[in-house]
Formats: structure tokens, C-alpha cells, sequence
């Protein structure tokens, strides 16, 4: 069949792309940017013939009834790898679960346990060779594509064009609708002075040649301003963003001395601002692949001089790190701090570095800490972090005993804190 005919004969609307989904159903849908907008705002009008299904999500960008509804509990579940604002509020209507999973790993683990019955997969428009691309996530989004029983497209016309493991041929798909919707932005984060001091630290343990893992955020954001003296940088991270897109206009980000995917940035998903949906669109030097490639820690070790930064909420005297709950409150998720964490330390010159304030709810809480709050969840090992950075200054815990970490640690804390710091750690035998 010729590929414009085949594509007409799978066109629906979105009304019955809904109406695909029946009870108990297992329904994936992509990473941030990358979500199915239009079926999930729409997910919800299913409610009055549907019970347990369960809709597996990460980053959730919308803020779409099927989970935001108290009412909509027992008929949908938002499981999910990573909380935002959505799952958070969803949480405590029962509408919500994470499942912990670090992200190199998420895609093999859930399928391991349940294969979905149906994918939605937010594509931009078919080329003349009859292939969308994924746009603007390949994390796990193309693994559940060929293991889901229905694959359902919805096509966007303002959504980039991406190269890597992104293409999807029109065969692939069982259905498919057209729904054109502005392409969900994340703004920037405008860095703040603490911020920028903290980015300041990191940035002198960078060195020209590097091959960086950034966030997203204010301390994230200031990194990159941070570097904008360093040369040769390269790119293999998770998440692209503006900063990236920031630094190559630059000239500090060229690639040209990573050891694998050289010249080219790798990552498996991208979520920011039109620039950066402007920049990854059509860019053959832009390649996105699965978690399980970019996030693999034996893959991450192999680039030269990797360097892994990510924030965390609390560390403990010892150098563990909780960095996705407050608490038992979860707000956001493992993700990939310990893949890259463990994967830079794999590295030939590799480092891994942990950023966060040293202060909480306006300076009354110290954010280093004798040991982790009740129900923290230990996001990073304490074996995996090598610097932690707060606008106090640099901990290098690297081959340091528990007892040269403690002095480290205090020594980044906020003044305040550090002579009660100090006693807790005599008190408890941390040393």
C-alpha cells in the first residue's frame, strides 16, 4: 500500500483513540515534553466505564484531570518514574505511585513485570519515506513501543524533528491522530547569587576537555554560566537544555575530544524553551537514544573525563545523599543520579559532584545533617558521591575515611549549624 494511503487507513480521532482503552489496561505514554498531550487531557472523560488502569508516565509536564481528580481514584493510577507538580498532587488522593527504578534501568525492570497494552507516542509529522520521529524522547519511549500490544501516534506538527533512535515507521503504528498543540516549554530558571557561587565552585572542577552530565534548575543553570571560559567541553547527559544549547553557541561546547559519540551530543530526552526545541530540530549532531544507552554507567564511564552533576536535598555527615523525598513525602525521583554518578567515577578523570544549599526554609534548617531525616530515601550512595558543593564552599570526599568526610561536611555547612554538627557527630560515633 502506498505509505500516504496506509497512513489515511489508521487516521481516528482522539475521542476514539480514547475509547481504545478498556479496564485493567497497562497504557504507557512518553517522558516530559514528550507526553501525549492531547490523549491525556482527554483520558479522563473514560472514567464512567473504566476501573485499574494504570498509566505509566515520568515527568509529567500537564496538569491532566485523569490524575488531578480525587474522583478519578480506582479508576486511573499515575505510576510513574519521576514526580512533578501532577503526581505530587495526586499523591494524596491515591491517584499517584512512584515506582523506584534508576532510569538506565526502568524500561527493562517495568517490562520485565507487565508488558502495556497500549502506548501513546507524541510523534511529529510522517517524512516522504513514511517515518515520524519521537521528537523529543527516547528514554524509554521506544521500548514500550515495541512491547506494547496497540501502538497509538499522535502527530504534532509543532513538534522538532530529532535524529538517534527516534524514527518510527508508519507500519509500526495501529492508529494514529492528529492533534496539533504548542509544544510543552519549561522556562529557565534565572540562577540566583547563591546559585551562581555554587556554579562558581563546580565550575573550577572542570577541566577544558570534559565531557559534562547537566540538570535542570538554578544551580544547573548556573554551572553553565559558570563555564563559559572552559574549552572543548562535550555533552552525554540525559536531559538537554537550554544551558547546553547556551554554551555551544559559545563555543565552549564542541565534542570534538569525547571518546564515544564524538562531535555529536547525546542524550535521551530534551525539555526547555523554543531555542532549544529550535535547536535539536533537524540537527544530525543532535543524537537522542535510550536510557538504557546514555544512562548505562559502563557506557558513561567510557567518555573521557566525565563529570556528574546533579543536586540533592539533604546529606547526611557521611555522604549519603537524599535527593527525591522530604521526608516520607516523595517529590520527584532517583531518575539518573546514580547511573551517571557511578557511570563518572567509571571515567578516566571522571568526577561526581553534589550540589545543594546548605540551608532550608529561609536558613532555619541545615541541609547537611548528622544523619538522614525519618523516611528520606537514600537517592546516591555514600560510595558514589566525590564532591559536594554548597555556596560555603567544596567537600572532597573522594577516599576520605568517615572521619575526614564529617570535617569536610561541616566545613560547607552554614555557620549556624556547624558547632551542633559537630556535637551530633560526637554524640552518634560518626567518625
Amino acid at each position: 500500500m502506498d505509505i500516504k494511503e496506509l497512513y489515511k487507513s489508521k487516521l481516528i480521532s482522539l475521542d476514539d483513540a480514547v475509547r481504545k482503552v478498556k479496564s485493567d489496561d497497562e497504557i504507557a505514554v512518553g517522558l516530559g515534553g514528550a507526553e501525549a498531550a492531547g490523549f491525556l487531557s482527554n483520558l479522563h472523560k473514560a472514567k464512567g466505564r473504566v476501573e485499574n488502569v494504570s498509566v505509566i508516565t515520568c515527568l509529567n509536564m500537564g496538569n491532566y484531570e485523569f490524575c488531578s481528580n480525587p474522583d478519578m481514584r480506582g479508576h486511573f493510577l499515575n505510576e510513574t518514574w519521576f514526580y512533578s507538580g501532577l503526581a505530587r498532587g495526586g499523591h494524596k488522593f491515591g491517584t499517584a505511585s512512584l515506582i523506584p527504578s534508576h532510569l538506565h534501568l526502568a524500561a527493562k525492570k517495568r517490562l520485565d513485570y507487565k508488558k502495556p497494552n497500549i502506548f501513546v507516542g507524541s510523534v511529529s509529522p510522517m517524512d516522504n519515506h513514511g517515518y515520524f520521529s519521537l521528537s523529543l524522547s527516547v528514554s524509554y519511549e521506544r521500548e514500550y513501543l515495541e512491547n506494547a500490544d496497540m501502538v497509538i501516534l499522535e502527530v504534532n506538527q509543532n513538534l522538532p524533528r530529532t535524529y538517534g533512535d527516534t524514527a518510527v515507521h508508519v507500519s509500526e503504528a495501529d492508529f494514529i491522530y492528529e492533534h496539533n498543540t504548542p509544544v510543552i516549554e519549561l522556562p529557565v530558571v534565572e540562577p540566583s547569587e547563591k546559585d551562581l557561587v555554587i556554579g562558581n565552585y563546580i565550575a573550577e572542577l572542570i577541566e577544558d576537555g570534559s565531557t559534562l552530565q547537566l540538570g535542570i534548575g538554578g544551580i544547573p543553570n548556573a554551572v553553565a554560566k559558570s563555564l563559559e571560559n572552559k574549552r572543548d567541553l562535550g555533552v552525554h547527559t540525559e536531559m538537554f537544555t537550554d544551558g547546553i544549547v547556551d554554551l555551544y553557541n559559545l563555543g565552549v561546547v564542541t565534542n570534538r575530544r569525547k571518546t564515544i559519540n564524538k562531535n555529536k551530543f547525546t542524550a535521551s530526552f530534551a525539555l526547555g524553551t523554543k531555542k532549544l526545541y529550535d535547536f535539536v530540530d533537524n540537527n544530525l549532531c543532535v543524537e537522542f537514544k535510550s536510557a538504557s544507552y546514555t544512562n548505562d554507567p559502563y557506557i558513561i564511564g567510557q567518555n573521557y573525563k566525565m563529570v556528574s552533576i546533579n543536586t540533592s536535598m539533604q546529606v547526611d555527615l557521611t555522604g549519603q545523599c537524599c535527593s527525591e523525598s522530604i521526608g516520607f513525602t516523595q517529590y520527584s525521583g532517583t531518575g539518573g543520579q546514580a547511573d551517571t554518578a557511578i557511570g563518572a567515577q567509571n571515567s578516566f578523570g571522571g568526577k561526581s559532584i553534589i550540589a545543594l544549599y546548605s540551608t532550608a526554609k529561609g536558613e532555619s534548617i541545615s541541609t547537611i545533617v548528622p544523619f538522614p531525616s525519618t523516611g528520606a530515601v537514600v537517592s546516591l550512595s555514600r560510595n558514589d558521591v566525590d564532591y559536594v558543593v554548597t555556596e560555603y564552599g567544596v567537600a572532597s570526599l573522594r577516599g576520605r575515611s568517615i572521619r575526614e568526610r564529617v570535617r569536610e561536611l561541616i566545613n560547607i555547612a552554614h555557620p549556624n549549624f556547624r558547632e551542633d554538627l559537630k556535637r551530633e557527630a560526637e554524640r552518634n560515633y560518626i567518625w
